[in-house]
């Protein structure tokens, strides 16, 4: 089988039409399996380029930079997501106490 071979235009083109195209898709790899053939590759060659366009235009402390945002981000739900647990166990324990104060 013979390895088709892709010029750096066509590449460059591909992943530009994947990043204008990236919105109208509800994922990135949905955007590149929709891309692909219309380019005349691969899903994963498709993807292959885009990660390595990715790499080459944000440097990596940028996105260890994000990814520490993003893991802070998920911290302070979940501790919101906790407090909210804990006073609706609260509350749920208030109104069964009242239920049986209530029974005669």
């Amino acid at each position: 089988m013979k390895k088709q071979t892709y010029t750096p235009e066509i590449k460059e083109r591909a992943v530009r039409m994947l990043i204008e195209a990236a919105g109208d898709y509800p994922s990135t790899w949905s955007a590149i399996q929709a891309i692909a053939p219309k380019i005349g590759c691969t899903p994963e060659t498709l993807r292959s380029w885009h990660k390595k366009h990715i790499n080459q235009t944000i440097p990596a402390h940028i996105q260890a930079q994000s990814q520490e945002q993003r893991i802070k981000e998920l911290e302070r739900k979940c501790r919101e997501l906790r407090q909210a647990n804990e006073i609706i166990r609260k509350a749920a324990g208030i109104e069964a106490q009242a239920e049986i104060d209530h029974t005669p």
